[in-house]
């Protein structure tokens, strides 16, 4: 094969490694920074208990949060404290029974229950959803995600390197994604227009606004942070990054000391296998002489 074919073959591989828009023709969400990006990424508690209110402000009327209160208070999320959670979830009404009686009543929320839903099954919210039901949340920021593109792919597959918060950019371009159709494109009854949505038509209208959602003041008694749109999807992005793995942190602490352990082991291995042989290399060299 001529050097001009390896070229051309090289050139077809990764013509064909990068990856169309799709012909729903979506662009690729804008990569945020995030603050538990990387191998030593950490949530933010305070961005992690914004986006918890920015969904229980926004998203709760429709979309179901499958995790028990009590998960808010425990290491490596919102950590709110378990009194906190117990008057939160003492807000709720949880369907409990039956009782001696047989029948089934309404008790407040303990930090064990979950959330509970808006609707009373996935029936009743199609119904009022244009026929199909919200998806739940806890698990979203994990469940999307985007192609990158060349060179990325091949970036992302170096140790260190792994790109892994696809599901959150993903999430925080839809929030902020919404805006007028461009002239020509027709939105059909029902329809949204959102820049980043596949096919660009979403049936969810725009959730949120600048200002929606008012954040605990600080000290000067002003917000720490914007009350925009964009800085309400990156909070909550971030915080269904973390109902999506509560663990992320523990994780990363454990792959880092399993990284530090292979390496004193494999330098231990190499220093065991040169000390032995070193013997056996003396022992014949002295053979050779003799």
């Amino acid at each position: 094969m001529t050097i001009k074919s390896c070229l051309a073959a090289a050139a077809l591989v990764l013509v064909a490694a990068v990856p169309a828009l799709g012909a729903e023709g979506a662009p690729p969400p804008p990569r945020q920074n995030w603050s538990f990006s990387g191998i030593f990424g950490t949530f933010d508690r305070a961005q992690l208990q914004r986006g918890f209110k920015v969904y229980r402000e926004v998203c709760q009327s429709c979309h179901q949060l499958d995790i028990p209160f009590r998960t808010l208070s425990q290491p490596g999320g919102p950590q709110f404290s378990t009194a906190q959670v117990a008057a939160l979830a003492a807000e709720y009404k949880i369907q409990d029974g039956p009782n001696d009686a047989g029948d089934m009543f309404e008790r407040p929320g303990r930090p064990a229950d979950k959330f509970p839903w808006t609707f009373p099954n996935a029936q009743a919210a199609a119904a009022a959803n244009g026929g199909k039901a919200p998806p739940p949340l806890q698990l979203m920021a994990k469940a999307r995600s985007y192609e990158r593109g060349f060179p990325w792919w091949i970036i992302d597959t170096l140790p260190g390197f792994v790109y892994q918060e696809h599901g959150p950019d993903y999430l925080h371009a839809l929030m902020v994604g919404y805006e007028p159709a461009p002239a020509g494109f027709t939105v059909p009854q029902g329809g949204h227009y959102n820049k980043y949505f596949p096919g660009h038509i979403i049936a969810m209208p725009k959730p949120i606004a600048d200002g929606q959602v008012e954040y605990p003041k600080g000290p000067d008694g002003k917000s720490p942070v914007p009350e925009t749109i964009d800085q309400y999807a990156k909070d909550l992005a971030a915080f269904l990054m973390w109902t999506a793995e509560p663990t992320l942190e523990q994780r990363k602490r454990t792959g880092f000391m399993v990284m530090i352990f292979l390496a004193v082991f494999a330098y231990g291995m190499y220093y065991t296998k040169k000390k032995i042989w070193s013997g056996l290399h003396d022992d014949e060299h002295a053979a050779t002489k003799a």
